[in-house]
């Protein structure tokens, strides 16, 4: 089967989770994707997740956190402030279609890679530079992390208790949706280029992905004003619904989500025709005021059930929406998700086998690897400077020595037992 991005090279000079989950994405459908790594530790990711707890390979930098963003990807260690990293970091960018960084603005700059020096090397190559708040306005030079973006767009503001301080939430959302909306505009300036023959730059930021979240509340309140901001509701949502998080009093919870023309079939699943007509609730406007009243309800309901499982089919059969709170644990194994390749598996021959998110879109014309594999740092050195650069062995052991390129190769012996 064609790759879809087959003939593409990317060039990745990214960390952490947001750029590397753009190259991941591209390197998936085929693009080959060199992972530019800064020595002497390459990127960040390396040192967080879990790490192989063999003695033989204490000293290696292979990690869980790592290979779930970084694997399709081939390793260049590159020391960027060297002149000859420089040399080799514009040959390479002469040869390449992408450039992904993720650094604070200003930094990609200060490495001599600024969008207006990249395009004299290559003026058809597409740039994209992902950052917390973006290339300009006032919070652009301030530094920050998805959680950061999440604070300022007004989406932590929101989660929560009422009474008590806002809700951390607890994995990076932004940084996921941002990736992938990047890998969304080089797809579309690559499609541009292929038109026109033109190189562009886009800029992407966390805050800007995070402000489009909202579903309704940005013209809300841009209307209404401060009167139009919703209260913090915990576990139900604040435009009622009923819309929520419910326990089911066996020590399980689930989600409901019942839009207005839903709401007689709640009410017939739980035996209360009556509720229709009931004052509280006979309007989505005095459902969303009484909700945490109609959760009361709903939940000694489902209290008189008291499995989970018995309380989601009567709720499945007359076609409310419902699902179980389920755990990490639980979802990883769930077989839809397994079914779907949602969840796949990472061999790494350092750390062994371990589960990963999978790659979200299905096409019709292509299917995914099954064999997948995060790079070592520096691992393809050699192979990235014979093969683009045109070196030869006497060159790259000179580059060994001098400290522009270094390797993580030398600690992590993987002949077998």
């Amino acid at each position: 089967m064609t790759k879809m991005l087959c003939g593409y090279r990317v060039l990745d000079i990214t960390q952490f989770v947001a750029g590397p989950t753009c190259s991941r994405l591209m390197a998936e459908l085929g693009a080959d994707v060199i992972k530019i790594e800064l020595t002497p530790t390459g990127d960040h990711a390396r040192r967080s997740g879990l790490r192989s707890r063999k003695k033989e390979f204490e000293h290696c930098t292979q990690s869980t956190y790592f290979a779930q963003h970084n694997h399709s990807k081939r390793s260049l260690a590159i020391n960027l402030k060297s002149q000859e990293g420089q040399s080799l970091i514009k040959k390479l960018i002469s040869k390449s279609d992408v450039l992904i960084e993720n650094f604070a603005p200003g930094v990609i700059d200060r490495m001599g890679l600024a969008y207006d020096a990249v395009k004299k090397i290559n003026p058809e190559i597409v740039m994209c530079s992902i950052s917390f708040a973006g290339q300009n306005g006032p919070l652009a030079n301030e530094p920050g992390f998805d959680y950061m973006a999440a604070a300022y767009a007004g989406i932590t503001g929101m989660i929560g208790e009422n009474d008590r301080a806002p809700s951390q939430v607890s994995m990076a959302v932004g940084d996921s949706a941002t990736g992938i909306s990047a890998a969304m505009a080089v797809a579309v300036a690559l499609l541009h280029r292929e038109r026109t023959g033109e190189g562009q730059f886009i800029d992407c930021s966390l805050l800007d992905t995070y402000l489009q979240m909202h579903e309704d509340y940005i013209p809300r309140v841009g209307l209404r004003g401060k009167a139009a901001l919703p209260e913090r509701s915990g576990s139900q949502h604040p435009n009622g619904g009923p819309t929520g998080i419910f326990d089911c009093g066996d020590g399980s919870f689930l989600q409901m989500m019942v839009m207005p023309y839903q709401w007689p079939r709640l009410l017939q699943a739980i035996g209360m025709p009556e509720l229709e007509k009931d004052l509280r609730f006979n309007s989505p406007q005095n459902r969303r005021k009484n909700k945490f009243e109609l959760q009361g309800i709903i939940e000694k309901w489902m209290a008189t059930i008291g499995r989970r499982q018995d309380i989601i089919a009567i709720l499945k059969d007359k076609r409310v929406p419902v699902a179980p709170v389920l755990t990490l644990h639980e979802a990883i194994q769930h077989p839809h998700a397994i079914e779907r390749g949602a969840i796949r598996q990472l061999n790494d021959p350092f750390i062994g086998n371990f589960p990963i998110p999978g790659q979200p879109p299905l096409f019709s014309k292509w299917s995914y690897s099954n064999n997948l594999k995060a790079p070592l740092l520096g691992e393809h050195n050699e192979e990235i400077l014979t093969t683009i650069c045109g070196l030869n062995k006497s060159e790259i052991a000179s580059l060994y020595r001098d400290g522009v390129i270094n390797t993580d190769t030398t600690f992590c012996d993987t002949s077998p037992d």
